[in-house]
């Protein structure tokens, strides 16, 4: 399936250093930062630094180095705010949306790192 990526779109900004944002962490091919809508005490949004829309198309398309990177970089975030179950956190939730049917709002993949809280079997709108 072929994916048209928005340059324009927030995170693309974000990523251009054309709009701030808070970060929590940053590598070659991930930039981590917390969400300023935040839907639980700890909210971090996790995105590839490549151009990618939702998890299928990064999940095909991006090398073996992004992927990697990318899930490396989502575990030090829950280690470092001390989230992780069998580490003595309380658990945490990771999300991602992709498409018109999950309300993916911004057009460039993501992941939701969500805790602090307990967050119910489903997120509920805000």
């Amino acid at each position: 399936m072929a994916y048209a990526y928005d340059d324009q779109n927030i995170f693309a900004k974000i990523l251009r250093g054309e709009i701030p944002n808070d970060t929590v962490m940053e590598t070659e091919h991930t930039l981590a930062f917390n969400d300023i809508r935040p839907q639980a005490p700890v909210h971090v949004l996790v995105i590839p630094k490549g151009p990618y829309v939702t998890f299928d198309h990064f999940a095909a398309e991006a090398s073996a180095e992004e992927i990697a990177d990318f899930h490396r970089v989502a575990a030090r975030i829950v280690a470092a705010a001390g989230i992780a179950p069998g580490e003595g956190g309380a658990g945490y939730r990771t999300l991602s949306n992709a498409g018109m049917d999950a309300v993916q709002e911004v057009p460039h993949y993501h992941m939701h790192i969500l805790a602090g809280r307990p967050l119910g079997r489903m997120l509920q709108p805000a």
